[in-house]
């Protein structure tokens, strides 16, 4: 399973749930269903919500981002990308300003893209590294982007209209590769570090606060 995400009601969606291809549901009473199947060929990773409470969902295969009506669980291509890698993981901001990370595993590679409301899909930075989790900090004024082979997390600026500057590096690790990213209320960062099995918590200065097992 991948790309964990809430709901305004606590219920959390994960995709790959029994079988590629789907979305399943998790209650706050840990009640587990199969919420949807995708449309044929597309396999979702990343998932968030808008404003409006739709799901989006990065669909990696079909070089889409797909978005759901959670009332009648239609699923409608929001956004379609075929120079995308994949896409792997999302991030939105409160305005509903929506970044993909976009790896290339092969070549250890990747690229970062913008979605704006209206479906428009722009490039902001090419020949990354292998690009992966990535979040938008709850001032919707920093958006980061980790590398998963290259180990390091990058913080940029980021404009009110999605525009990013003033790259700099938040923490290279060692050892141990990247994966999904979240902020907590207080704009601290939480990265997986897979092959590790743990949840690392850093602060906005780039500074490990915890380690979590």
């Amino acid at each position: 399973i991948e790309g964990p995400a809430c709901d305004k009601d606590g219920n959390i969606y994960a995709v790959n749930f029994q079988k590629k291809g789907t979305i399943g549901k998790v209650t706050p009473e840990g009640n587990c269903s199969l919420f949807l199947e995708l449309p044929e060929g597309s396999v979702g990773n990343g998932i968030r919500f808008n404003s409006k409470g739709e799901m989006l969902i990065a669909d990696y295969t079909g070089h889409n981002i797909l978005k759901v009506d959670m009332e009648s669980k239609t699923v409608s291509v929001f956004a379609h990308e075929p120079k995308m890698n994949q896409p792997n993981d999302i991030a939105i901001t409160s305005t509903d300003i929506l970044f993909a990370s976009d790896p290339n595993w092969n070549d250890s590679t990747g690229n970062l893209w913008r979605i704006y409301k209206n479906g428009e899909v722009t490039l902001l930075e090419s020949g990354m590294g292998t690009t992966n989790g990535v979040e938008v900090s709850p001032s919707d004024k920093i958006l980061y982007v980790n590398e998963s082979i290259q180990r390091n997390i990058w913080a940029y600026d980021l404009s009110s209209e999605g525009n990013i500057s003033n790259k700099r590096l938040l923490i290279h690790f060692d050892d141990f590769g990247l994966d999904g990213m979240r902020c907590d209320v207080e704009g601290n960062l939480y990265a997986t570090r897979y092959d590790k099995g743990t949840v690392v918590k850093i602060s906005t200065e780039g500074k490990i606060l915890e380690e979590i097992l």
